[in-house]
């Protein structure tokens, strides 16, 4: 079970950023957008009928400052209503923070994972075939290329000695190559919060947590804030065959970000962003812990360099678009059978953290297992009518 207290959730500096969330408001059969403080949570949504619609806003953080709200209750007692297995629906719960955003990831952005979605590639999405393809990999490429710019002249001259020796993978192409790879994780509006079960295809055998920071992203292609992702990723699925990269990465529950979406003021910018550690703890029930952590000073693309390869001339978002920015985290760590690596079983907790952003935790379940998503574009756009706050 998990049991969310507000300084689990809070960043390290409380309240004194600008905080936004949604909520569940049982009243209303609908969801709230709200303004998390000092003094309580406070429904905004008579301004912003949508978070979409607050970061559309010229100054995001300075407009929801200025929004005085309801007062709907205090964090702490929202969150203890928040999952599902210990959920009064009489009451408020807390949502994933964005909404009509479209849900992209860019992967491989980190050399450490890219060298794991090589080694996933040739392993043919066979756990117990990775060790030996991972000794022979770094023998090819090493372990580390961190310095390694993607599309320079250097990265271009590596390319082309793998190629010869005919190691050469989709995965190198897309790490080191000039164009980055940016997917549509999931639908609008299907992501959890914290607090809530995560999941995973109840098929798969071998898979992990990514623990990434997610930029939230304006319709003009402004960076208005940030939030912590859970890109849940199954290995096998996409060993097999890069095709299934659908499959792997979009089932029931599968996208986590939360716990608040910070937007950017004078607490907080795109350069904290860009030297944050993102940690990652995942506690199983048969004791198992493994601990793991992500530095985004280690990325191999700004985050200004993926958002521009998302948006522009060739592609818009009316509604804006949340960027899971990657991970360098890498699950090498044995759990049963030495060699296999790691995989995740039911009832795993994940924790993904920030000192600047607070805590994402949520309880890892089958995707057929977790809450059915049945609240779509349609069903909001109708409750937010019938509301009168559109």
């Amino acid at each position: 079970m998990i049991a969310l207290t507000a300084k689990d959730v809070l960043p390290h500096d409380g309240t004194s950023g600008t905080l936004v969330g949604r909520i569940w408001l049982p009243e209303a059969a609908g969801p709230a957008v709200v303004a998390v403080r000092g003094d309580g949570v406070f429904d905004v949504s008579t301004g912003f009928s949508t978070v979409s619609a607050l970061c559309e806003q010229d100054d995001p953080a300075a407009a929801l400052q200025a929004a005085k709200g309801t007062r709907i209750g205090d964090l702490e007692s929202i969150l203890a209503n928040t999952p599902p297995d210990r959920r009064d629906r009489a009451k408020p719960w807390l949502l994933a923070p964005v909404d009509l955003q479209v849900l992209k990831a860019a992967g491989v952005t980190f050399a450490i994972s890219m060298l794991e979605r090589v080694i996933e590639e040739r392993a043919r999405g066979n756990p117990a075939s990775a060790e030996a393809i991972r000794k022979e990999v770094v023998r090819l490429v090493g372990d580390d290329l961190s310095k390694l710019k993607p599309g320079s002249a250097e990265a271009m001259k590596l390319k082309q000695i793998l190629i010869d020796q005919n190691a050469w993978s989709q995965y190198l192409e897309v790490g080191i190559g000039p164009d980055a790879e940016v997917f549509t994780k999931a639908p609008v509006l299907s992501s959890v919060g914290t607090g809530m079960d995560a999941g995973l295809h109840p098929k798969s055998t071998w898979n992990n947590p990514e623990p990434e920071v997610v930029m939230v992203v304006s319709s003009r292609g402004r960076i208005v804030g940030a939030a912590l992702g859970n890109d849940v990723n199954l290995r096998d699925f996409e060993g097999r065959s890069a095709l299934l990269l659908s499959k792997a990465k979009d089932n029931n529950a599968s996208c986590a970000i939360g716990p608040l979406l910070r937007l950017f003021d004078r607490t907080f910018s795109l350069d904290d962003v860009r030297k944050m550690d993102v940690g990652l703890t995942v506690k199983g029930a048969d004791g198992f812990v493994l601990d793991g952590h992500s530095s985004i000073g280690k990325i191999s693309r700004d985050p200004t360099d993926l958002v521009a390869q998302t948006i522009g001339s060739v592609h818009q978002y009316p509604d804006g678009f949340a960027l899971f920015l990657g991970t360098m985290f890498a699950p090498v760590k044995d759990r049963d059978t030495p060699g296999q690596g790691f995989t995740h079983k039911r009832d795993d907790i994940v924790t993904i953290s920030a000192p600047q952003l607070g805590k994402l935790v949520n309880r890892m379940r089958g995707s057929d297992e977790c809450e059915p998503w049945t609240f779509g574009i349609g069903e909001l756009m109708r409750n937010l009518a019938k509301r009168k706050v559109l």
